[in-house]
């Protein structure tokens, strides 16, 4: 049987979501179809708004309805580092922790030659123009994930950036609280081995 058109659009709006298939958007499209009409207008008005008033900051690339966005004009916040991410979900994370007072940058992707992702692809020149017209920033955090493609950034960036005189720090990697060592991979392993902390 055949879906009617509103259905079907519906259907296939939902399936364009990250990680929805046909099932899952089939069960959200009949939900929202039996939802109340002013939750309806209220759920779709929500989404237009964050089309439309969401923008990225540009300064540090983070999303923002004003701009330059919360964080960078936050006077009390540490203007000496800067810690840079891969996409801006991190940086939420980062700040929800509470214990990290500076600046941040986001970099919208990592450097990938099989996706055919280059340093002019990311957001890596804006970073470089910051750090030149900014003398107060004397430490880059880097913490992009420990995949090859988030290594191959953090060691891009450092060698672009060191030479300026600014230190540049990597996040540590390792086991996680909790788990066994039985359990973990190669890399996980050598970067606990790489960043073990004397006792």
């Amino acid at each position: 049987m055949q879906y009617p058109d509103p259905i079907a659009k519906l259907i296939d709006s939902y399936m364009k979501l990250p990680g929805v298939g046909e099932k899952t958007a089939t069960r959200l499209a009949f939900y929202t179809i039996d939802m109340d009409k002013d939750d309806v207008h209220t759920f779709a008005s929500s989404l237009v708004n964050a089309k439309e008033q969401l923008h990225y900051c540009s300064i540090c690339g983070n999303i923002t309805d004003v701009d330059p966005c919360v964080i960078c004009t936050d006077k009390s916040r540490d203007r000496s580092t800067i810690l840079v991410v891969e996409q801006v979900k991190d940086v939420m994370s980062i700040d929800r922790m509470n214990e990290y007072h500076g600046l941040y940058h986001v970099l919208h992707g990592v450097l990938s030659p099989i996706e055919g992702l280059g340093p002019d692809d990311i957001n890596i020149t804006s970073l470089i123009r910051r750090l030149q017209n900014n003398d107060e920033v004397n430490e880059v955090i880097v913490a992009t994930n420990a995949t090859p493609e988030g290594e191959a950034t953090a060691s891009y960036l450092a060698r672009l950036i060191k030479p300026a005189g600014i230190k540049v720090t990597r996040l540590a990697h390792g086991l996680a609280v909790g788990s066994d060592i039985e359990y973990a991979d190669q890399m996980t392993l050598m970067k606990a081995v790489e960043g073990r902390t004397e006792l």
